[in-house]
């Protein structure tokens, strides 16, 4: 199985040299991309392609440093992805990957590890959908599961929203903090939101899959009174009105591991964040 893209390419070559020139007029068989692997900022991940946020300055959210060091963001033997958080030259950068597909209503789910009732009160994991040009009508179709605690030592660590939440006024309608019992985030767990025009479930289990014990459900719907068009205010703009965004046109999905304010983790250690898996199903 190929690591990295290097690797196959490195094969693929020494392959068609291999090759006698009198075969070449017969047509042949691509092989497939690599299940997994990083060539460059180029990542290869649950069988999608992603690339490496970074740049020269910091970015939101946070704002923070953000890392394409290879050591921060990789993938293992098994194909699990991991998102540090770590410092180099007193500086600490955080780490995301941008999905490179459109995506749309569906089915989102992925499958983390870790010990995620003990984070830093100032580190965020986030699992969310994004779309930079549709801030004016959609409020940048954002649907999110955060790990983060807000600063706040007592809040549980599992968070389900829909945006915009915080910007500008408070809409508390629009998140929820799971209610978790003890040890619920801490080894393998999945996480599933499923983003329709009317409505959205959040849920999350215990284990790998979707069979295990649940451990938090959520649902935000148009039909709720209570749920009313919400703008989203940023940098002196507003969006529309919006009760559940639309992904409209380069919705993509994304993946980040960041800090609050972009001050160090409170223990001043590296934070790493295992992916295990994600799969899209689209509507």
């Amino acid at each position: 199985m190929f690591k990295n893209v290097h690797q196959l390419k490195k094969r693929s070559l020494a392959l068609w040299m291999a090759i006698p020139m009198a075969i070449l007029t017969v047509s042949c068989e691509l092989e497939d991309p690599p299940p997994f692997g990083r060539a460059g900022n180029q990542v290869r991940f649950a069988g999608r392609d992603w690339v490496v946020k970074t740049g020269p300055s910091p970015l939101g959210p946070g704002p923070n440093f953000f890392s394409d060091k290879p050591e921060d963001i990789f993938l293992d033997g098994q194909g699990y992805l991991h998102m540090r958080i770590a410092e180099h030259d007193g500086i600490w950068y955080a780490t995301e990957l941008v999905g490179q597909d459109t995506v749309g209503y569906g089915e989102y789910t992925w499958v983390i590890a870790g010990d995620y009732e003990n984070i830093p009160v100032n580190t965020v994991l986030g699992l969310f959908t994004w779309n930079t040009e549709s801030f004016k009508t959609q409020a940048n179709s954002e649907v999110d599961i955060e790990l983060a605690k807000w600063g706040n030592v007592n809040t549980k660590s599992l968070h389900t929203s829909v945006q915009p939440v915080n910007f500008g006024p408070y809409y508390p309608e629009r998140t929820r903090e799971a209610d978790t019992e003890a040890g619920d985030l801490i080894g393998v767990t999945t996480h599933q939101f499923i983003w329709t025009e009317n409505v959205i479930n959040w849920k999350s289990w215990k284990g790998r899959g979707t069979g295990g014990e649940l451990i938090w459900q959520w649902s935000y719907s148009k039909s709720n009174p209570n749920n009313i068009p919400r703008v989203k205010n940023e940098n002196g703009n507003a969006s529309d009105p919006i009760v559940i965004p639309a992904p409209e046109n380069n919705t993509n999905v994304r993946m980040n591991h960041w800090l609050l304010g972009g001050v160090p983790p409170l223990d001043g250690q590296v934070q790493e964040a295992i992916i295990m898996d994600f799969t899209y199903v689209p509507y």
